[in-house]
């Protein structure tokens, strides 16, 4: 009788472990099964429409209840095979996607139109890794290039010289692009007289992308423009030049560009640059072919027009902002206070933003503004906050002249016929670069008393300073 109780004791104990083995067993299999629902769901989500194993096994795991360890241990099974199949399945789409990205970047050949501040870096740092010509309608600027030196002091004559030696060449050629497959435009979009956007220069680019375009071929535009620009006023200009059709035989993107002349230290390689594409496939490629040259990366925007807008909002919100500062010197002058003092005093403030105020010129800041302000009103918004900025920062060079002829005569200094030296003339320190300088204002209101007035700057060029503005200027200092 002992025997037997002892025996069934171990039958049992036996069991009992048996069946904390099976419980645990489940509950390690019903915790596989949830996290693997988990998955699944997330992966059903992104292929339900592209894999057709994924719905013979949903059909399969749809009708079965896990109210037993058989039922529960196939569908854990069926939702594990259907994890791996769909896992593979998106992996090789995606790295079907990546070899061919991979693939296009590696036969990718870039021309660079337009060789001035902005075309001239990017085509040089682009040289580093790709085939690379830069092209320009100006002869002279071309031939002064290949000799290895840049007029305008944005790529330093050894490193010019050095992407020269490595392949790099610049053209006024057409043909010598027409084997290029990435295009990218960097003309100016300057203002006209009564300060509208001016994009012949643009539309003039667009007609020589379009004669050399191919099917498949990609053209970028970096120019700031409003938003809309570059799909409903260039890309047809394109279309309509190379009888292509967008978007089926070519396509585009928009890197708005972000140099700023003179800076040695925000160099374009250091630089954080937005990309878009007019297509997702395409938006990736931009963003690849710019990544791989520069140090910080790029912003992928959604669309060509929110890259666009997010370019012409950069400089449009500087312009509102030194506007506030020049208001400012404004009216602490007039109360005899000293501006920068009050400056350096809200600044002790931890969330007060810094600035100076000062002249509005160059090709940024003094013009893009103006683009968005015509594309607001034609959707029946008048920027008020804009455009008072503008008119504000354009008429800081007359208030200046004026300024300083208040206080030569504050200080018994007869103004007219008076010996006058302007220091600088371009439109920013350490550069040579003069386009849109308000010096020249303060220039013509001085030269209203006299005419004894000489411009020296060491930076700017003679001849472009005569061409732009008719003034002579000198490269040394005067003696007397």
């Amino acid at each position: 009788g002992s025997y037997a109780d002892a025996n069934t004791d171990v039958i049992l104990t036996s069991m009992r472990a048996k069946q904390e083995d099976l419980e645990n067993d489940m509950q390690l299999k019903y915790n596989a099964y949830t996290a693997m629902t988990t998955q699944y769901q997330a992966a059903k989500a992104k292929v339900q429409e592209r894999t057709p194993a994924f719905t013979v096994i949903q059909g399969a795991a749809v009708p079965l209840k896990a109210s037993g360890p058989k039922r529960m241990i196939f569908v854990i099974s069926m939702l594990f095979l259907a994890f791996i199949i769909t896992t593979l399945y998106i992996a090789k789409e995606d790295l079907k996607d990546l070899f061919k990205i991979m693939k296009r970047i590696k036969e990718t050949k870039i021309a660079v139109i337009g060789l001035g501040y902005v075309g001239l870096p990017l085509a040089r740092l682009f040289s580093t890794k790709y085939p690379t010509i830069g092209y320009d309608m100006n002869n002279n600027r071309v031939n002064r290039l290949m000799e290895g030196h840049d007029d305008t002091l944005e790529v330093c004559d050894n490193l010019l010289s050095e992407a020269i030696s490595n392949g790099f060449t610049c053209t006024s050629n057409l043909d010598d692009i027409r084997d290029c497959n990435f295009y990218i435009v960097a003309v100016p979009t300057p203002v006209d007289v009564y300060n509208h956007p001016d994009l012949k220069p643009l539309i003039g680019a667009s007609e020589t992308v379009g004669k050399v375009i191919s099917k498949g071929d990609v053209v970028v535009y970096e120019s700031t423009v409003y938003p809309g620009v570059t799909e409903e006023e260039c890309l047809p200009v394109v279309e309509k030049v190379s009888e292509l059709v967008f978007n089926t035989d070519f396509f585009a993107g928009y890197s708005p560009e972000r140099i700023n002349p003179g800076d040695k230290e925000h160099t374009v390689e250091k630089i954080k640059k937005v990309t878009s594409g007019s297509t997702p496939e395409i938006a990736d490629y931009v963003d690849a072919i710019y990544n791989s040259v520069l140090i910080n990366g790029t912003h992928k925007a959604s669309s060509i027009k929110v890259a666009e807008a997010s370019k012409i909002i950069e400089n449009s919100q500087r312009d509102v902002n030194i506007a506030f500062m020049n208001e400012l010197a404004k009216i602490f002058n007039a109360m005899d206070i000293d501006t920068h003092d009050v400056l350096e005093a809200a600044a002790s403030k931890w969330n007060f933003i810094k600035m100076q105020p000062g002249l509005v010129g160059g090709h940024c800041i003094s013009v893009d503004p103006y683009y968005l302000i015509q594309k607001a009103q034609v959707y029946g918004v008048m920027p008020r906050m804009m455009a008072n900025a503008r008119q504000l920062n354009d008429g800081m060079g007359d208030y200046v002249g004026w300024q300083v002829i208040k206080l030569m005569n504050k200080k018994g200094i007869l103004v007219k016929d008076s010996k006058i030296l302007v220091l600088g003339i371009t439109f920013k320190e350490n550069c040579p670069d003069i386009r849109n300088t308000k010096v020249v204002d303060i220039y013509h209101t001085l030269s209203e008393y006299t005419s004894n007035i000489t411009i020296y700057d060491p930076w700017a060029n003679k001849t472009n300073v005569n061409r732009a503005y008719g003034l002579d200027i000198t490269n040394e200092m005067p003696k007397d």
